[in-house]
């Protein structure tokens, strides 16, 4: 027995390197909704491909704009 939940065999690894502000928002985040990192990045997955803030708001496109800019 390799010791891996049933969880750990069907998930795959996102790993992502953020400032230390970023980590702790993500996890004080989880902590206050009761739920995972994990739980969440894989909740807002489908969002990402049905415009969940609205074209009409802009929303999304300045958060590809701030990533784009940490990405550089």
């Amino acid at each position: 027995m390799s010791g891996e939940s049933t969880m750990t065999k069907q998930r795959k690894a996102l790993h992502a390197y953020v400032t230390g502000d970023a980590h702790n928002q993500w996890h004080d985040f989880a902590a206050e909704n009761g739920v995972s990192v994990s739980a969440i990045l894989e909740a807002l997955a489908p969002e990402l491909e049905s415009d969940p803030f609205g074209s009409e708001s802009g929303r999304m496109d300045e958060i590809v704009k701030r990533a784009r800019r940490i990405d550089a």
